[in-house]
C-alpha cells in the first residue's frame, strides 16, 4: 500500500506561479513513474506531466514550456513547477504513481485556481 500526500495548491493570479509537491510513503515499493493529471472535458483525467525513474519527462502540449516536473527519488517526491498560469489551468491536480509491480495509486487532489 502506498500513500500519497499532495500540497502546494492555491489561488493565484493569471501569470503567476505555483509549485505542487507529492510525497509517497509506504513499505517495500519501487516507483517507476510519477506524474500529475487533471480533469478534462470528455476524459476522466488528462496527463499534465510525468517523469520516469530514469528522469525521462512527458508533458501535455498545453503546458509545455510553462510547467516543469521533477522528482527526488530518495524522498519519493515529485514536484510540478507551474509558471505563466492562466485561468484554463484551473483544476484539481492529482498525483499518480505507477509501481514496478504495475499497481497505480492516486492522491486526493489539490485545487489550483487561477484568477483572471
Amino acid at each position: 500500500q502506498v500513500q500519497l500526500v499532495e500540497s502546494g495548491g492555491g489561488l493565484v493570479q493569471a501569470g503567476g506561479s505555483l509549485t505542487l509537491s507529492c510525497a509517497a510513503s509506504g513499505s517495500a515499493f519501487t516507483i517507476v513513474v510519477m506524474g500529475w493529471y487533471r480533469p478534462a472535458p470528455g476524459k476522466q483525467r488528462e496527463l499534465v506531466a510525468t517523469i520516469t525513474r530514469g528522469g525521462n519527462t512527458n508533458y501535455a502540449d498545453s503546458v509545455k514550456g510553462r510547467f516543469t516536473i521533477s522528482r527526488d527519488t530518495a524522498k519519493n517526491t515529485v514536484y510540478l513547477r507551474m509558471t505563466s498560469l492562466n485561468p484554463e489551468d484551473t483544476a484539481v491536480y492529482y498525483c499518480n504513481v505507477k509501481l514496478a509491480n504495475s499497481l497505480s495509486y492516486w492522491g486526493q487532489g489539490t485545487q489550483v485556481t487561477v484568477s483572471s
